[in-house]
């Protein structure tokens, strides 16, 4: 039997995660600051692509937006 690979995960760049998530840039920035006031740590940290590269896994922004839609539709 053959050995199943396992496929790589997609990486999103900024502008993707604010298209997937609605959020700003500058938004997006401060919640993944530990040293700002509206730091949320669980928002999904993004990943070091290279020297002045970032970029987040999809699936963790996937499953950051479906946590958010189950607090949303718990509150009603």
């Amino acid at each position: 039997m053959a050995a199943q690979t396992k496929p790589a995960p997609t990486i999103l760049r900024r502008k993707q995660v604010e298209t997937r998530t609605g959020l700003a840039r500058s938004t997006i920035y401060d919640w993944i600051n530990p040293k700002s006031p509206n730091y949320r740590p669980e928002f999904p940290k993004p990943i070091n692509l290279g020297d002045k590269a970032v970029g987040w896994v999809d699936t963790e922004i996937d499953d950051w937006l479906n946590a958010q839609i189950q607090k949303s539709r718990a509150a009603r």
